[in-house]
């Protein structure tokens, strides 16, 4: 089969290889597909780059998540058939760029998502879920700042605010990446190019702040979001895409009762894996109400891999990447 390859790390243009690779089979526990589509995430950019907690063996095939066709399944998997549609988590060093896949994670893909949707369900919006229900606790009527609310973390992080009922204030660079935010159905949206953040939401809210902010860049956007956090506010920890990851000033969050929560979704795998199923069960209900979709900012096909990969790590693209062997 042919697949992308890692020999050496560094920028993805510069280490990705297309080569021709032995077919993968799927040791206990896990899922050979034949990938229908592959998402890029920023985790793949930290794998090429050796920055990632999860280092593979070189050479490793990104891409750590997939629609795919189920083809045969190892030791100990049940419930699934050869020609299952499924998505999910790609079991590295197979992952998902390529034209056959591991999965080690795996849930039926949703009806209402073509392939390319589907590919791009699983991280974004179990991150999303976790993020908000579990350690945010968003209420209804509640005022939400999504950060990067055009990219895709935060485009699932607009779409599941306002399904949860609240207030979507969403902040982006440039106009373009604006009116994707506003098509997301952001209440408020910020151009961080010619509007600073911290006075506009203190403008809508009455000086209160934002109940909840999700932070999946870090760096000096973290700092500024507790200039606008309000009495009892939550700021979600999800990632640092600015590649600074900031230190907390803990007498602020004193002075101004605020917490500072941190979320390592991966951890339900392990630490709690059936509120995974149940999460997804969750998402695919307000997939079939219309509330959520994933924005799919470009479809590719295999032959792009490297180029899509550069273009997230330089923070030039919208909404998700797939690709589609």
């Amino acid at each position: 089969m042919r697949a992308w390859q890692v020999r050496e790390l560094g920028e993805p243009r510069d280490v990705l290889t297309l080569a021709e690779v032995p077919d993968p089979e799927p040791g206990p526990g896990q899922v050979l597909v034949r990938v229908l589509g592959a998402a890029a995430n920023f985790p793949d950019v930290l794998m090429c780059r050796g920055q990632y907690q999860v280092r593979p063996p070189l050479p490793f095939t990104p891409g750590v998540e997939l629609c795919g066709e189920v083809m045969a399944v190892g030791d100990g998997v049940t419930g699934l058939s050869a020609g299952d549609r499924v998505l999910g988590g790609s079991a590295l060093p197979s992952g998902a760029f390529g034209e056959l896949a591991l999965m080690s994670s795996v849930l039926p893909a949703p009806d209402g998502l073509d392939d390319a949707e589907a590919a791009a369900f699983f991280i974004t919006y179990q991150t999303g879920w976790f993020g908000l229900h579990r350690r945010a606790r968003l209420a209804p009527g509640e005022t939400l700042l999504v950060h990067a609310a055009a990219g895709g973390v935060g485009s699932g992080a607009v779409q599941l605010g306002k399904a949860a009922g609240a207030r979507v204030i969403g902040v982006v660079r440039g106009e373009q990446k604006a009116e994707v935010a506003r098509a997301l159905g952001a209440d408020v949206v910020v151009d961080r190019l010619s509007q600073d953040f911290v006075e506009v939401v203190k403008e809508v809210t009455g000086g209160r702040g934002a109940d909840v902010i999700y932070d999946p860049v870090g760096g000096d956007t973290y700092v500024r979001s507790t200039k606008c956090i309000a009495f009892e506010g939550r700021i979600l920890i999800i990632g640092f895409a600015s590649g600074e990851i900031p230190s907390a000033a803990l007498n602020h969050a004193l002075i101004k009762n605020y917490s500072i929560v941190g979320l390592h979704w991966g951890l339900y795998q392990t630490k709690e894996p059936a509120a995974i199923p149940e999460c997804h069960a969750e998402l695919s209900k307000l997939v079939a109400e219309g509330q959520i979709r994933p924005l799919i900012g470009e479809r590719l096909g295999l032959a792009d891999v490297a180029d899509g990969v550069q273009r997230l790590a330089d923070g030039t693209t919208v909404g998700r990447l797939v690709f589609s062997p």
